[in-house]
C-alpha cells in the first residue's frame, strides 16, 4: 500500500463549501444556436418574465437592425405581416420593423440534483446547487401572429358590408340541455389531455424580472452569494458523508424494472412463473398459499439444486415451526392495512388472535373451537378460517393439527428450534398480558396424547416385573447414600438439595482470586472462599465450555439467562440439571479457561451484582489467546476505551506484528461499540 501512496501522491487539498443563498434561485441558462464565441452580454435586453413552477423563462432582446447582415426589406415585410398598417400600442414591432427578438426556454433536464454552479477562490472551492437548467431558443411567435392577422383580414374581405342590406334572421328557438355527469374515467382522460395540461400551464401568471448586465453593480452584488457566507462546520453537513453513504450517491442502486405479470386467476399458482422469482418471494408464496408445510416439502416444491441453508434462513422470515412444521406467520396473511373478509376486524386484531392458535398447536394436537373462541373473542367465521389454516375437525376430539409432529426434522436441526422456542416465549408473554391468561391454565385440561399401542397381557406383566426390579434398586441406591451422607447432612438423615445460595455479606461481592490447585488457571483466578458442597457435573461443565466458546465473554446474568434457556429447550422430566446455584455454575466457568474481569464499573452504574461479574475466555490454545488477554488487562484498568488505546497496547505487548485485521477481530469477538467508545460485551449501561 505504501508504494501505490508514492505513485499518486497528494498535490493539493482544497477545501469545499456549499453556499446556499441561492438555492432555489439559480439557474443555468444555454444558448445551443449560437457559439459560445457569440454572446448575449452585450446586447440590450429590453423585458424579462418567468414562471417559477414551469421554469419557463422568455427574454426580450434587440436585433441590430444597423448590420450588413441584416436585412431591411424582410424586416420590414415581417413587421407589417405581424402588426398590419395601423399603428397600436399592442403592436409587436414599435418601428415598423422587426427590431428584436423573443427567446423562450426549455428545461435541459427536470432532475437537476447533480449538477451545482461552483466558483473557486484562494483555495475554497465554493459550490451553489442548480434551480434549473434552461436552453434558450428563439421564439417564432410572430409568425402565429402574422397568420391571424392573414385570417382576419381575409374574413373581413369575404364578409364586406353585405350583412348590412340584409333583413334580420328570424328568431329561432334555443333548446337548452343538460350535460351528464362527469365520470371518472373520462375525467381521467380530459386531465391527461393536452388542451387541459396547456390550459392549466397558461394559467400560472407571469413574474416579472429586471435585467442586469454583466458588469452592472447589482450583478456583482448577487455574485457574492455565490460564496458561502458561514464558513462553520454546522452550515455544511450536507458535505459530510459516510463511506456507504458516499459510495450510494456515486452509485446509486438501481430501480428494478416492473415486469408486467400476466393475469390469472387468485388462487391459481403457476410454477413456472414461481421460479422467475427470487428465492425468498418464493419461499413466501409458497407458504401463503399452502400454509402449513413440513421443510422436506418445501424443499421438493423448490428448484432441484436449491441451496438448504438459504431456504431455511428464508423460510424464518415468514413462518414459524409448530410441531417440527412450518406455519406461515400471521402477518404475512393479514398485512397491516387489510381487514377481516367476514368481520371487518383489523389486521392487528386479527393477528393476536390467530398467533394464539398457533402458539396453542405447539402445546397439544388437538383444541376445541369454544374454548378457543371465548378467549380471543373474535367472530366465529374468523376464528374457523384461523382453525381451518393449520388444522381439520376430528369426531369427539375437535380441531387437530394438519400435519403429524416431524421429529425427524427436530433432531436435525436444532439450533433452529431453539431459536424458535425463543421466539415462541416472547410471543406468549406478549398474548398472556393481551388476554389475560396462563399458560398453567391449560397444563391440565388436554394432556397430549401419545399413539395407541396395542401390549398383550403376557407384556404388561413383564413389564410391571421389570419397573418392580428398577424401584427395588433404586431405593437401596438411596439408602446406602443416605447412610454414607449421614455426616453431611448433620444427622438427619434427608437428602437436602440446595438451589439458592444462602445470603452472606460478600453474597455481590467479586469472585475471590485466591489460588487452587483445583482450577486449573494457576494463581490468578479460583474457587470462591469456603468449601464446596458439590462439583459441577460433566454435562453442566461441557455446557458452559461450549458457550462461553461461541460467545468468548459472558457476565453471570447473561450466562444464566442462557442458561435457563437450554434447561428449558430440555425434553421433559430431564433432571441431570436440577438444583444448580450460583456458585456450582461459577465454579463450571472457572474450571472451563476462563477468568473473571474484573472491570472498574463506574460508581453511579445501575447494574445489578450478576451483571457486573464478567467472565472471559482466558485459554483456548490458539495464538490468538495473547490479544486477548492483552485487552482483558486493558479493560481491568478502564471501564471503557477508545480503540487507538487497545492498538497501541496490543502494539506494545506483542510488537508491529499486530495488522488492523487482529484489532477488528479482537473487537469484533469480545466488544461492543457505543458512541464511539468500545466496552466488553454485556457491560454497556444501555444493555441493561
Amino acid at each position: 500500500m505504501a508504494s501505490g501512496e508514492d505513485d499518486d501522491p497528494i498535490i493539493q487539498e482544497i477545501d469545499v463549501y456549499l453556499a446556499k443563498s441561492l438555492v432555489d434561485k439559480l439557474y443555468l441558462f444555454q444558448y445551443p444556436v449560437r457559439p459560445s464565441s457569440m454572446t448575449y452580454d452585450d446586447v440590450t435586453h429590453l423585458s424579462a418574465k418567468i414562471k417559477p413552477k414551469q421554469q419557463k423563462v422568455e427574454l426580450d432582446m434587440t436585433i441590430n437592425t444597423s448590420s450588413p447582415n441584416y436585412c431591411r426589406s424582410k424586416g420590414e415585410q415581417i413587421a407589417l405581416n405581424v402588426d398590419g398598417t395601423n399603428y397600436e400600442e399592442t403592436n409587436t414591432y414599435s418601428g415598423k420593423m422587426m427590431d428584436k427578438q423573443m427567446f423562450t426556454s426549455i428545461q435541459a433536464t427536470t432532475n437537476t440534483s447533480r449538477y451545482a454552479a461552483a466558483v473557486f477562490r484562494k483555495g475554497e472551492l465554493h459550490i451553489t446547487p442548480l434551480q434549473g437548467i434552461l436552453q434558450m431558443r428563439p421564439s417564432f411567435s410572430y409568425l402565429d401572429k402574422a397568420d391571424s392577422k392573414h385570417r382576419e383580414r381575409e374574413a373581413a374581405n369575404e364578409g364586406g358590408d353585405s350583412s348590412q342590406d340584409e333583413a334580420e334572421e328570424d328568431v329561432k328557438a334555443v333548446t337548452v340541455r343538460f350535460s351528464r355527469p362527469e365520470s371518472e374515467q373520462a375525467r381521467q382522460r380530459r386531465i391527461q389531455s393536452y388542451e387541459f395540461l396547456q390550459k392549466k400551464q397558461a394559467e400560472e401568471p407571469w413574474v416579472h424580472l429586471h435585467y442586469h448586465g454583466v458588469t452592472d453593480g447589482r450583478s456583482d452584488h448577487e455574485r457574492q452569494y455565490l460564496y458561502c457566507q458561514s464558513m462553520g462546520g454546522s452550515e455544511n453537513t450536507e458535505l459530510v458523508k459516510t463511506s456507504k453513504e458516499y459510495l450510494a450517491m456515486l452509485m446509486p442502486p438501481l430501480a428494478e424494472e416492473k415486469i408486467v405479470k400476466p393475469v390469472g386467476p387468485s388462487n391459481v399458482l403457476s410454477m413456472a412463473q414461481l421460479r422467475t422469482l427470487p428465492l425468498g418471494d418464493q419461499v413466501k408464496t409458497l407458504m401463503k398459499n399452502v400454509k402449513v408445510m413440513p421443510f422436506a416439502n418445501l424443499m421438493g416444491l423448490l428448484a432441484s439444486g436449491t441451496d438448504s441453508v438459504a431456504v431455511m434462513r428464508c423460510i424464518q422470515q415468514v413462518a414459524l415451526l409448530v410441531q417440527g412444521n412450518w406455519v406461515v406467520k400471521s402477518d404475512v396473511l393479514y398485512p397491516k392495512t387489510s381487514c377481516s373478509p367476514h368481520s371487518g376486524v383489523p389486521a392487528e386484531v386479527l393477528c393476536r388472535g390467530r398467533d394464539f392458535v398457533m402458539w396453542r398447536f405447539t402445546q397439544e394436537r388437538s383444541l376445541m373451537r369454544k374454548e378457543v373462541a371465548a378467549i380471543i373473542k373474535l367472530p366465529p367465521e374468523d376464528v374457523k378460517e384461523f382453525l381451518e389454516h393449520m388444522a381439520a375437525p376430528r369426531v369427539n376430539r375437535g380441531w387437530e393439527f394438519l400435519l403429524p409432529h416431524d421429529s425427524l426434522f427436530i433432531r436435525n436441526h436444532p439450533d433452529v428450534v431453539h431459536r424458535q422456542n425463543m421466539l415462541w416465549m416472547g410471543i406468549q408473554s406478549k398474548l398472556e398480558k393481551v388476554f389475560s391468561f396462563s399458560k398453567d391454565d391449560f397444563a391440565s385440561k388436554n394432556p397430549p396424547q401419545p399413539e395407541p399401542v396395542h401390549v398383550s397381557g403376557e407384556q404388561r406383566l413383564k413389564a410391571a416385573q421389570e419397573r418392580a426390579r428398577e424401584q427395588q434398586a433404586s431405593m437401596q441406591r438411596d439408602a446406602g447414600a443416605r447412610r454414607q451422607g449421614g455426616g453431611v447432612s448433620g444427622g438427619t438423615g434427608n437428602s437436602v438439595r440446595v438451589k439458592e445460595e444462602p445470603v452472606s455479606d460478600g453474597e455481590d461481592e467479586s469472585m475471590d482470586t485466591s489460588s487452587s490447585s483445583a482450577v486449573p488457571n494457576g494463581s490468578v483466578n479460583g474457587h470462591p472462599g469456603g468449601p464446596s458442597t458439590s462439583s459441577p457435573s460433566q454435562e453442566l461443565r461441557d455446557f458452559v465450555y461450549s458457550t462461553f466458546r461461541k460467545h468468548l465473554v459472558l457476565t453471570l446474568s447473561e450466562l444464566k439467562r442462557l442458561f435457563n434457556l437450554h434447561l428449558a429447550s430440555l425434553p421433559p422430566g430431564h433432571c441431570l440439571f436440577h438444583s444448580i446455584s450460583d456458585r456450582l455454575l461459577q465454579d463450571a466457568i472457572l474450571l472451563s479457561h476462563c477468568k473473571q474481569i474484573l472491570v472498574p464499573f463506574p460508581a453511579q452504574s445501575t447494574a445489578a451484582a450478576d451483571e457486573q461479574k464478567v467472565f472471559a475466555v482466558w485459554e483456548t490454545g490458539e495464538t490468538f489467546d495473547k490479544h486477548r488477554q492483552v485487552l482483558y488487562e486493558v479493560f481491568m484498568k478502564n471501564y471503557r476505551v477508545r480503540r487507538n488505546v487497545i492498538q497501541n497496547k496490543l502494539t506494545q505487548e506483542l510488537g508491529d506484528a499486530v495488522t488492523k485485521t487482529d484489532v477488528d477481530r479482537l473487537l469484533k469477538e469480545c466488544c461492543v461499540s457505543v458512541g464511539g467508545m468500545w466496552y466488553l460485551k454485556g457491560t454497556t449501561q444501555s444493555g441493561h
